[in-house]
């Protein structure tokens, strides 16, 4: 039998009516036999995640030495579910030990950890699974990267039975100590699972029925993405189109395990199907979607032969890696080069001293900065062989009266990203939209 995962996002666990829906839809296909949970999300629009109250609870614990006022409403919310699943299980001595630890170990990512790790209990108890805690088979290195294939071999031993329910976000480093992965990262933990299962689906859900071709903030009913490549995936999900952690795909793609997004309140819409690009079918579209991010700051160098000086790119690079700045992009010409950085990443004093080490290191003959820009992809395997994409791409956003500020290309033409002023962002990707999806 074919062996799916499922994860399911922090909606998907917000209440007990939402998790009676996660019970039918795991029972509804034999198939579903691993299930990976976050922790519970917002019920209502000023509601508050379960993460963000254990934010809360460590920020108690540094201020006072406890957190039991905190923790209360964490208590208050997982005892409602169990109470409304009609489980029979000593909650409260689970959440007493609970408290204990987190009060003992005084560290914010274990204390971020426990949403899953509670979360996880419940969903085991209702669905009638094997629980194993992420503790035991997900492992981190002491610089915070995932051990893959220690996990791999942990989590495809623990998993023999065949069935069980599997937090997601958190794992060990090398010393024991609980780690988390960013925000999100229980599409990791998923990823994980299905790689080490050797499973034929990893099922993603979530409160959305997949990608969009654009953010529906911006154009109206964005067509819906039915497949995109794994590639594809890594280029929209960098610049925003945050459905999946861009992470996430690491796992599996070596595997060549599909990925399919799918949405709790809606399970018989398509959703989205994410393949191996040696896989992927062609849609007929020339671009498969458009996704951006704002608030980046250029630097632009200009210097004469700059291509015949040895080490120019090391040297000016090595000055933003010693203000521990990570460079987004970098376009170059034959005597230019530009440096996208996040703004983010950037404080008024690290772009001072980049700058004049950028001055004094390689003696440019021009440097400038531009602030407030945004970063705008266009992302399609068609865009590759179809002739004149560039020249439809750049004529809807003349059309639209928008000034381009910076091109970048990759090399797969996969991607062209421009840049265009934050004010322009909208606009942009809105002119894009409807000169390749006909909006």
């Amino acid at each position: 039998m074919s062996v799916k995962v499922c994860k399911f996002g922090g909606t998907s666990m917000a209440d007990a009516n939402i998790i009676r829906s996660v019970k039918s839809i795991v029972e509804s296909d034999p198939e579903r036999r691993f299930v990976v949970v976050s922790a519970p999300g917002k019920r209502f629009s000023g509601d508050k995640k379960i993460t963000d109250l254990l934010f809360a609870c460590h920020k108690e614990l540094v201020k006072s030495g406890s957190c039991r006022k905190s923790f209360s409403a964490v208590r208050s919310r997982f005892t409602d579910i169990a109470a409304q699943l009609g489980l029979n299980i000593d909650l409260n001595a689970v959440l007493d030990a609970t408290l204990e630890r987190i009060e003992r170990e005084k560290s914010e990512q274990f204390t971020a950890s426990r949403g899953e790790y509670l979360c996880g209990l419940v969903i085991a108890e209702y669905l009638g699974m094997p629980f194993i805690d992420a503790e035991d088979v997900i492992f981190f290195n002491d610089n915070g990267t995932l051990n893959a294939e220690k996990s791999y071999r942990a989590v495809a031993a623990a998993c023999r039975e065949g069935r069980a329910v599997v937090p997601g976000f958190y794992g060990v480093d090398e010393n024991g100590k609980v780690r988390t992965f960013s925000r999100g990262g229980s599409d990791i933990s998923g990823a994980v699972v299905a790689r080490a299962v050797n499973a034929s689906l990893y099922e993603n859900w979530t409160d959305v029925s997949g990608f969009l071709a654009c953010d529906p903030h911006i154009v109206d009913s964005p067509a819906p993405i039915e497949a995109l490549s794994y590639k594809e995936l890594r280029e929209l999900s960098y610049m925003g189109a945050n459905v999946l952690h861009a992470e996430s795909i690491f796992p599996v793609r070596k595997a060549n395990i599909p990925i399919q997004i799918k949405n709790t309140f809606r399970p018989d819409d398509v959703g989205t199907t994410i393949v191996p690009t040696s896989r992927y079918m062609p849609s007929g579209r020339i671009v498969t979607g458009i996704a951006g991010k704002k608030s980046f700051t250029v630097i632009y160098i200009e210097k004469s032969l700059m291509n015949s000086e040895i080490g120019f790119v090391r040297k000016v690079l090595s000055l933003v890696e010693a203000e521990n700045v990570s460079v987004e992009h970098i376009p170059t010409g034959i005597d230019t080069m530009s440096l996208l950085i996040e703004d983010g990443e950037l404080t008024e004093l690290k772009l001072g001293r980049i700058l004049e080490g950028i001055k004094c290191e390689v003696e440019p003959d021009i440097i400038r900065v531009m602030e407030n820009i945004a970063l705008i992809a266009t992302v399609g395997h068609g865009m590759s062989s179809s002739v004149g994409t560039c020249a439809r791409l750049f004529k809807a956003i003349a059309e639209a009266e928008i000034s381009i500020k910076l091109i970048d290309m990759g090399s797969s033409e996969l991607n062209i990203v421009v840049g265009v002023k934050n004010e322009d962002y909208g606009r942009c990707i809105k002119s894009i939209y409807n000169e390749f999806f006909g909006g």
